[in-house]
């Protein structure tokens, strides 16, 4: 999210604007729901995918080499441990974006599927791209286990019937969730999946 974040800032400081109070506003959302909340609803549909493309391409170039150094304590020996239990991406991002993070930092290996915000019609905190997750995997939404940072995806993943494990990296107050971690590497969630299976 920090380099997310940074992308906007300099994009919009290209476009005159300050966005002091975007970081706030964007966790969980489409670029085009954002992109409208801050120049407006008459952007044309060709305009917001020109001004998304070009903030996105910012945020791939900011995290670039540090991909790996930024990912979340613990992510890849959580994965290999877990290696046998069906798993799938469910990510507002861009296909490009998603494509990105899981080829460069070489987690694409773990994930039967991965679907993005470009292939759903409804953006977290809409259910929608959990329901499609569990119908691409084959199982019923109330045996998932979705892990999120935001409370758009949390929400999301509860209005999908599905349980949540919050990774509260960016220290906010998230609600709903049947336990939080700060990383991959916490305990507390070893022992929580450790009595549920």
């Amino acid at each position: 999210m920090p380099y997310h974040a940074r992308a906007w800032e300099v994009y919009l400081s290209q476009k005159g604007l300050d966005s002091s109070a975007l970081n706030a506003q964007m966790h969980g959302k489409h670029n085009d729901q954002l992109l409208r909340e801050i120049f407006g609803d008459d952007l044309a549909i060709d305009e917001i995918q020109t001004m998304g493309a070009e903030k996105e391409a910012l945020y791939r170039q900011f995290i670039g080499e540090e991909l790996n150094a930024q990912l979340l304590p613990g992510v890849r020996e959580f994965l290999e441990l877990h290696s046998d239990a069906r798993k799938a991406v469910a990510s507002n991002a861009i296909a490009a974006n998603v494509d990105f993070v899981l080829d460069e930092a070489g987690l694409r290996k773990y994930f039967e599927q991965a679907v993005n915000g470009e292939q759903v019609s409804h953006g977290k905190p809409h259910p929608e791209i959990y329901l499609k997750v569990a119908s691409l995997l084959n199982v019923s939404p109330k045996e998932c286990i979705v892990f999120e940072d935001s409370q758009a995806g949390i929400d999301a993943a509860l209005a999908a019937g599905m349980k949540v494990v919050a990774i509260n990296l960016h220290r906010t107050t998230l609600i709903g969730q049947s336990i939080e971690a700060d990383h991959f590497l916490d305990t507390r969630l070893h022992e929580w999946l450790t009595s549920r299976f």
